[in-house]
């Protein structure tokens, strides 16, 4: 089964995106900010990241950069509020595979998670 990491501090984002994820046939794991992440990553080791931008502890981007210098092949979506392009431009450059931006369509996040799993 594919394993999707779901990285976001606001709660109800990550029910909702758990809950889509789930109902669609993946294996979830969650946390809360981009320390959290990068430590699940490693635990967990996911076929796929959607990872929020702006947390507290360690941002997105942050993140992203420690969870690629630990795997290179990771992949990574990006979720982001509208207004924040040149953190996503700053994402993608970081290593991150696509972005989807908040409040998103259920339909955008499972393609871009089939697209980057196979």
């Amino acid at each position: 089964m594919t394993k999707i990491l779901v990285v976001d501090d606001a709660a109800f984002m990550r029910m909702r995106t758990v809950k889509l994820l789930q109902e669609n046939g993946y294996e979830v794991a969650e946390a809360a900010d981009g320390q959290e992440a990068v430590e699940k990553y490693i635990q967990e080791k996911p076929d796929a990241v959607l990872m929020d931008i702006t947390m507290p502890n360690m941002d997105g981007i942050t993140a992203v950069k420690q969870i690629r210098k630990a795997d290179p092949n990771a992949k990574i979506v990006m979720c982001s509020a509208l207004g924040q392009q040149s953190m996503v431009l700053e994402a993608v450059k970081a290593g991150a595979k696509d972005f989807v931006v908040k409040p998103f369509q259920p339909d955008r996040i499972l393609a871009a998670i089939k697209r980057l799993t196979g």
